[in-house]
């Protein structure tokens, strides 16, 4: 695919996560998904979460895109690259600082369940 760049999310001794950026100018430069890669001893795993739907050949090019530019030069062994991939779209990102301004929310989502 073409204009596709790759910005590191996270990074752990067996694992990476990017967003996966299309676009080079400012005004184009649209997510179009992310990909988290955890390497194991004999594979590397992928799951790939896009946010719109691709054409098939344009989802098989991406793929060697994240193979050649992110798997290969991480230079860790493997066997097969495995990618799970899913069509979806960001719905929000939470942590403990979110539960911790809600507080009493998730109390209240209880009590209203007990009315039901």
């Amino acid at each position: 695919m073409d204009d596709i760049h790759f910005d590191r999310h996270f990074r752990t001794p067996y694992s990476e996560g990017y967003y996966i950026m299309q676009g080079n100018s400012p005004q184009s430069n649209n997510r179009l998904g992310t990909i988290d890669i955890h390497f194991t001893t004999t594979a590397v795993h992928g799951t790939l979460i896009l946010e719109r739907e691709l054409e098939e050949a344009d989802l098989t090019k991406l793929i060697e895109q994240i193979d050649e530019d992110l798997v290969l030069s991480a230079d860790m062994p493997r066997d097969d690259f495995l990618v799970s991939v899913y069509v979806g779209r960001d719905f929000g990102f939470y942590s403990d600082e979110y539960f911790a301004e809600e507080g009493n929310s998730s109390a209240d989502f209880d009590d209203d369940e007990d009315e039901h």
